[in-house]
């Protein structure tokens, strides 16, 4: 069994949602070969020389679970890209390139966060990609701390605005880019978040049936999806 999540924001004013992801971790996950989180797992990611004792408790989480047996993946997300090796090696996952072919299920399925396939949204995918940027990614994780602080409130603060602002089309992903890419990697099988809308949509690439699953944020409830012999199965659940 597989298990597949993504944005859930994690930060210290959201107890409920870490109490529920720590639950995760102490159950369903502990009988999983592997867990892939597929970005904006923190709200905020300013650098692994950054990590928060709250950060540093997620962390050792995630080790005792990658201890246990349980392999964990995790993909940069628009919240955390700035996430690092240090992190992972301390909590015991690999990172996962954004986009990755992974065998689940029988079939090769696409991993993405999924903000890249918001192309409509063209000044984010300008932001996008001077931030993913080599150069730039070595800038700021060299500026003080303070000012990397300053930087991501201020980047949080206009990112709300700015999605406030914007038509539903340009926030979602676009139609166009879903089957480009599919057909690019080969997959009959998308998963992705970033988006919020929790859904498995079919498709059809020429004349073969297709599906984008979309993974949910957590927030009143969670969302996982888990992959088995029975297949693809996306379900949420309370979070208390």
């Amino acid at each position: 069994m597989i298990l597949l999540i993504s944005d859930l924001h994690l930060q210290e004013e959201r107890p409920d949602i870490t109490r529920a992801f720590l639950d995760l971790l102490a159950t369903r996950a502990r009988q999983a070969q592997a867990l892939y989180i597929l970005g904006d797992f923190f709200e905020a990611w300013i650098g692994d020389d950054a990590m928060t004792p709250y950060q540093a408790s997620i962390c050792t989480a995630l080790r005792t679970l990658s201890d246990s047996g349980t392999q964990i993946f995790l993909m940069h997300g628009n919240r955390d890209f700035m996430l690092g090796k240090a992190f992972c090696k301390a909590a015991g996952c690999s990172l996962l390139s954004d986009p990755s072919v992974v065998e689940m299920g029988g079939e090769p399925v696409l991993l993405m966060h999924g903000d890249s396939l918001c192309t409509r949204d063209e000044a984010y995918m300008r932001l996008r990609r001077y931030l993913r940027n080599p150069v730039s990614l070595w800038i700021l994780r060299h500026l003080p701390l303070r000012t990397r602080q300053k930087l991501a409130r201020k980047l949080r603060s206009e990112s709300k605005a700015q999605t406030r602002m914007k038509a539903n089309d340009i926030v979602d992903v676009t139609p166009e880019e879903v089957p480009r890419i599919m057909n690019a990697f080969g997959v009959r099988t998308l998963v992705h978040g970033h988006t919020h809308r929790p859904a498995i949509h079919k498709l059809m690439l020429g004349d073969e049936p297709a599906r984008r699953i979309v993974l949910g944020d957590w927030d009143r409830q969670g969302w996982a999806l888990e992959v088995n012999e029975h297949g693809f199965s996306l379900a949420a659940f309370d979070v208390a």
